[in-house]
């Protein structure tokens, strides 16, 4: 392809703040880590990788995960002058980046700037109204639709549907079913019918990879890198998944061919030296498609050379799929169990039985595979007694040894998902619900029936629930090599920096702080402690 000098920058720009890391990339549930934790954002590294491949210059500016400061970020794009600018935004952020928009629009008086993200999808004439942002791209198939927004501008070509676009008075060509409304132009709803298989590999070079192959706490073996088999899950019905309803709605879900993605694993493997692959589609392939890939891994003898891990809906799988992904060397699996109640589980349409839970672990840890789950605490509809039924039996299957690692949430009814819209309607909500900035994961937005400190100490409790002494001697037992002790202490590391995620006082908490210490000591303490010595 010949060289175009219309120039594209996919920028994370710096968000200075005292609350940790921020997940904005590649991540459903937006959250502050003060464990650093950098997600391979697999959408935009496509949409490089797409722009690319079509002539354009392109540059990437994940400042996040360069640990940049803004005035070094902004001093980057002052010297690269972009012709278009893409930011991927979400709830919790989005006001600050109507003022970014405002600021380098001021600025870069040529520039371009499109957003994309669940947020924007779901409201994008707030965006429009609130910013200078020229274009806004709808759904998740943002990778196909930039270059074509991108021929549209420089070439002349028909705007693609599922843009909204600001009528500054430029020239567009626009297709006979846009709709004009006050200043801003829509071309329609996003068409979801790209074939993925028609991707290119990822260019890892131009996206950096490196910047996101080491600090994740999915990755045992390093470096490491993230794959994206589907968009983005088969069940597609969680009320308070918000890519379920925005970018990737229920009826849109499509999945690489099991060829196809085992030909970017050994193109990452024997290019890169990959030595572990965390798959993020919402729920990777089942059925013939999944035993179809783990045969290609197990017969090319890729088994042995990359580590595979993924998402998996608890119900999804028997024995003999657990047993065939322990044999292609499936490591860690990351199950959504939410809640230990049945009730709960019926109103977030999670389409799973309590008693599925425990036999779905014992299968996978049974095939030799590593499981993971994720749990959220604060539904207002449950009693501190139904949240201490899901702390009890996570603890169980711990004990048990079903159950490897977790992670605990405060659950947040993000804007454009159903749980939201239930909240709105019954007055669920503690905050106003336009107050984005609250939707951080860093505190309670919702009602429940016990104070928002019980709810910190329930969910500083569920995350430690593991620290029992059959399952400390259980990984101490498990070592076999520097690997091993490598994983188990960055583990520990994060754990006690996730301890503090849901402390009340934790924006002046850091690693060098006494009271990070204090508190860490205080929990491993409690939980190592026989429980007649407690009395």
């Amino acid at each position: 392809m010949q060289k175009n000098t219309f120039k594209i920058v996919i920028a994370y720009p710096p968000i200075e703040t005292d609350k940790g890391v921020p997940l904005l990339s590649q991540n459903r549930q937006f959250q502050f880590f003060n464990a650093p934790t950098y997600i391979y954002p697999m959408i935009p590294a496509y949409a490089a990788t797409i722009a690319k491949e079509r002539g354009y210059e392109v540059v990437w500016m994940d400042g996040i995960a360069e640990k940049k400061s803004y005035k070094e970020w902004l001093a980057q794009l002052e010297k690269e002058q972009p012709d278009l600018l893409l930011l991927e935004t979400k709830a919790p952020v989005v006001k600050m980046h109507w003022k970014l928009v405002n600021e380098l629009k001021e600025q870069f008086k040529s520039m371009d700037i499109v957003m994309v993200g669940d947020h924007v999808t779901y409201l994008p004439k707030e965006t429009l109204g609130a910013c200078k942002v020229d274009y806004i791209i709808l759904g998740g198939d943002y990778d196909f639709l930039l270059s074509d927004l991108a021929d549209s501008i420089s070439q002349g070509k028909e705007v693609p549907s599922g843009i909204w676009g600001r009528d500054t008075g430029k020239q567009h060509i626009l297709p006979e079913q846009t709709k004009h409304e006050d200043t801003y132009w829509w071309t329609g709803p996003a068409k979801l019918t790209h074939k993925l298989d028609d991707l290119p590999f990822v260019d890892r070079d131009i996206t950096k990879w490196e910047l996101y192959a080491y600090e994740n706490g999915n990755y045992k073996y390093t470096p490491a890198t993230y794959m994206y088999s589907g968009r983005d899950c088969w069940w597609n019905r969680c009320t308070f998944c918000v890519w379920d309803h925005t970018i990737n709605p229920r009826g849109s879900y499509r999945r690489f061919s099991p060829e196809r993605l085992f030909a970017e694993v050994k193109y990452v493997v024997d290019k890169y030296g990959v030595k572990e692959i965390f798959d993020d589609a919402g729920t990777l392939f089942v059925g013939p498609p999944l035993k179809k890939f783990c045969e290609l891994l197990i017969e090319s003898g890729y088994s042995k050379k990359v580590v595979y891990s993924c998402n998996m809906r608890l119900n999804a799988l028997n024995q003999e799929y657990y047993d065939l992904m322990g044999k292609a060397n499936f490591r860690f699996i990351l199950y959504g169990m939410e809640s230990g109640n049945q009730e709960t589980l019926d109103k977030l349409d999670k389409g799973l039985k309590i008693e599925e839970i425990e036999k779905g672990v014992q299968m996978a840890k049974k095939g030799g595979l590593e499981p993971h789950l994720t749990i959220m605490l604060g539904y207002p509809w449950e009693t501190e007694e139904m949240a201490q039924n899901t702390i009890n039996l996570a603890r169980e299957l711990f004990k048990k040894g079903y159950v490897d690692t977790m992670q605990a949430t405060i659950t947040i009814p993000y804007p454009g998902t159903p749980l939201y819209k239930e909240c709105v309607e019954k007055g669920w909500l503690t905050v106003d619900p336009f107050d984005y900035e609250a939707f951080d994961m860093r505190a309670p937005v919702m009602k429940t029936h016990f104070s928002t400190e019980r709810l910190y100490e329930l969910t500083q409790s569920l995350y430690s629930s593991f620290f029992t002494p059959q399952y400390i001697m259980r990984k101490i037992l498990s070592i076999r090599t520097w690997a091993d002790i490598r994983f188990y202490l960055m583990a520990a590391k994060r754990i006690l920096g996730h301890l503090l995620d849901f402390d009340e006082e934790q924006t002046k908490v850091s690693w060098y702080h006494p009271k990070f210490w204090i508190n860490a000591s205080k929990s491993l303490f409690r939980h190592l402690l026989p429980k007649r010595l407690k009395a």
